[in-house]
């Protein structure tokens, strides 16, 4: 199972053959009920699933209220207590029906279903860790499962691959937007401070190149000579210009890949990974492909 797929394979399934049928069966059930979404028990397990965890969120984030943090304690604490086993129990499921316990709790969502457990044991030692349970909402990406838009991960998938690729050139370009600030608040620093009771140091002013470039704006400081505004004008606008760069980069790289990506969908029976894209059934063995994966391939 790689990093960043949603569904394990078949053959992630522990199909041990030492031990007896029946306990094999019951880990493949258990395995298509918690992985898979074609079945109606699979849908119902998901669909509860991902009400219990926005059921979760929502609580986390009254608690947070101090009106209601205060006068229901108790409660929320029993519920967070619910939650915490509901989700320790399915965690434990799931590594018991996979093939390698160790792919799963490695892999992408792995480690998102254990740093969703993990603070509310932690809570117990460092009480301020509590609110880090909020990495539970990253588990609602299975939302993409449950509605059969597996599409969408598959888009992801290439947008997050774009971001990897071009890492090194929107570093480069980071490195060059520090800089830039740096000078430009520096100059501004120059102006202004003779006449702005604002810019009392350059690295007040570099902050202050750092909102204006990001056209953020908060107003907290702002240029009082008639050199200081023109200069701010000439900032403002190049601004804009450089927003756009990290944009032409990252769609430069996913047209050149969309150019050479076919996309078919694997059978979950027969593993026939050359359906064509919109296929119904499986032209290998019939299968119905209805929520089956979808394959990118380079061309």
């Amino acid at each position: 199972m790689s990093l960043f797929r949603l569904i394990p394979d078949k053959s992630d399934v522990l199909q041990d053959y030492n031990k007896p049928p029946e306990q094999a069966r019951w880990k493949r059930r258990l395995f298509e009920v918690i992985f898979q979404s074609h079945t109606p028990s699979a849908k119902l397990f998901d669909i509860i699933l991902f009400m219990l965890i926005l059921a979760s969120i929502i609580i986390l984030m009254l608690e947070t209220i101090p009106a209601l943090g205060s006068k229901y304690y108790l409660p929320f604490k029993m519920v967070d207590f619910f939650f915490m086993i509901i989700f320790t129990i399915e965690y434990i499921l799931r590594i018991i029906c996979v093939k390698s316990p160790r792919k799963y709790i490695f892999s992408f969502y792995g480690m998102v279903d254990l740093l969703a457990i993990l603070p509310s044991y932690l809570e117990f030692i460092f009480p301020q860790s509590h609110l880090l349970m909020l990495v539970r909402s990253f588990r609602l990406l299975r939302i993409f499962r449950i509605f059969n838009m597996v599409k969408f991960l598959d888009e992801s998938r290439m947008l997050l691959f774009a971001i990897i690729r071009s890492f090194r050139k929107i570093v480069i370009f980071l490195f060059f937007v520090v800089l830039l600030a740096i000078f430009l608040g520096s100059v501004m620093y120059v102006i202004e401070y003779e006449h702005n009771p604002g810019f009392t140091s350059i690295p007040q002013s570099i902050y202050w190149s750092i909102v204006t470039i990001t056209t953020v704006g908060y107003g907290d400081v702002a240029p009082m000579t008639a050199l200081g505004k023109i200069f701010a004008s000439f900032i403002m606008i190049l601004g804009y210009a450089i927003i756009a760069v990290p944009t032409g980069i990252l769609s430069s790289d996913l047209s050149r890949r969309y150019a050479r990506k076919k996309i078919s969908i694997r059978c979950d029976e027969c593993l026939y990974e050359d359906n064509p894209d919109g296929a119904r059934y499986c032209s290998k063995c019939g299968n119905d492909l209805h929520g089956a994966p979808i394959v990118s391939k380079d061309l």
